[in-house]
């Protein structure tokens, strides 16, 4: 059963006890004076779910059995009731004292024999009895006003907590931001005049072409620079993804590397911005790579789309050059982040080595609307799709 049944079921268990134990107390108690006592009662016991929309009427229901003497029990529970709604404090005290001067009046007029200090003891014991329901609803009410406020303050701690938080991360990455863009930009912004320079002095054709490409290079790393310190602070910059792939496979064939492209994703746009991105990243770090390790040897890019999710592999070949794969221990961290930004874009990352002395760079993302995959073997090594981030190595 759902909570919101439990709670029903609850609320109707305790409604029937608020009925039938006062009918209870009414049939077995001693009759009075008065004729219309016994339906009073009844009445008044019958309609008390009533107290949870008008507590006030409920009050006046009652009177007509307080007056008989058989409606103390019904008049309890509706000044119970009365003191958790009531806003107004004069109008708990006027239904104390108006509840009070009933009963006083029945007893009086049933029991004219009565002494006044036997009358005096029943107007007291008739305050006590009508004031103490009334006062006990009023503290219930006021803690549960103070729960309420002390939850409010607690969400409202937290949230403060999380706004100084987030605060700080802003000034943090604003702080980085800086750091990057006076040390970096700096020394980027200097290759790029430098390289400018020695093309516009140089009269070899060759070096002109290799400065101008340097040039190019540095301000292009300038402006990727510039896209992340973008992100650092919150304001996102356009940025290299998926349909700038062509782009940098020839700026890499003009660089001087073998490359050869195969698309058979026909991705359109289901790839999330994050993850072509992070396709973007892996392919110019393999291709980073096997410029500075195995320059000569050919690279084949491939993008396939299988069981809803996109392929990366990036492969070189260097049985048919003299180049020198380097070790993954001479590797940097390339690789290793990038598997990072790929468990962070839900796909995954890993590099081994080839049976004919190449690497293998294999990636796999989720296209929009699928999730990760779980992990797979890739080759006969311990590098899995899925698994912890790898070494960075040479594609």
């Amino acid at each position: 059963m759902s909570l919101w049944g439990w709670t029903l079921v609850r609320r109707v268990g305790i409604e029937i006890l608020a009925v039938a134990v006062p009918v209870s107390l009414v049939l077995l108690a001693n009759p009075t004076p008065y004729d219309f006592a016994l339906p009073a009662a009844l009445v008044a016991c019958a309609l008390l779910p009533l107290r949870l929309l008008y507590p006030p009427l409920m009050v006046l229901i009652c009177l007509p059995a307080l007056f008989s003497g058989l409606g103390f029990l019904p008049t309890v529970v509706s000044l119970f009731r009365l003191g958790r709604t009531a806003r107004s404090l004069a109008l708990l005290t006027g239904a104390v004292a108006l509840t009070t001067a009933v009963a006083w009046t029945g007893v009086y007029l049933s029991q004219p024999h009565l002494r006044w200090a036997d009358l005096v003891l029943t107007a007291v014991f008739g305050v006590i009895y009508t004031a103490a329901p009334a006062a006990l609803g009023k503290l219930v009410a006021t803690r549960e006003e103070l729960a309420a406020s002390l939850r409010e303050q607690e969400r409202a701690r937290i949230a403060e907590l999380a706004a100084r938080e987030e605060r700080a991360k802003a000034e943090e990455r604003a702080t980085i931001a800086r750091e990057i863009h006076d040390a970096v930009g700096h020394h980027a912004t200097l290759i790029a005049v430098e390289a400018a320079a020695l093309a516009a002095t140089t009269r070899d054709a060759a070096t002109r072409d290799s400065a101008l490409r340097l040039r190019a290079l540095a301000k292009e790393s300038l402006a990727e620079m510039r896209a992340a310190l973008g992100l650092l602070n919150g304001m996102p910059e356009p940025v290299p993804g998926l349909p700038q792939l062509p782009d940098l496979v020839a700026k890499a064939r003009a660089a001087g590397l073998v490359v050869e492209l195969e698309d058979r994703s026909v991705l359109g746009a289901e790839l999330t911005p994050s993850a072509g991105r992070a396709v973007y990243r892996v392919v110019q770090e393999a291709l980073t790579n096997a410029a500075k390790h195995a320059p000569g040897a050919p690279v084949l890019i491939r993008l396939d789309r299988r069981d809803g999710r996109l392929h990366v592999t990036v492969e070189n070949d260097t049985s048919t050059t003299s180049a020198v794969v380097a070790t993954e221990g001479e590797h940097g961290a390339g690789l290793s982040g990038l598997a990072e930004r790929m468990r962070m874009a839900g796909g995954a990352l890993a590099a081994t080595p080839t049976p004919t002395g190449g690497f293998l760079v294999q990636a796999e993302l989720p296209l929009q609307g699928a999730g990760p995959a779980p992990p797979t073997k890739v080759g006969d090594d311990d590098s899995t799709i899925g698994g912890s981030p790898v070494a960075s190595a040479p594609a």
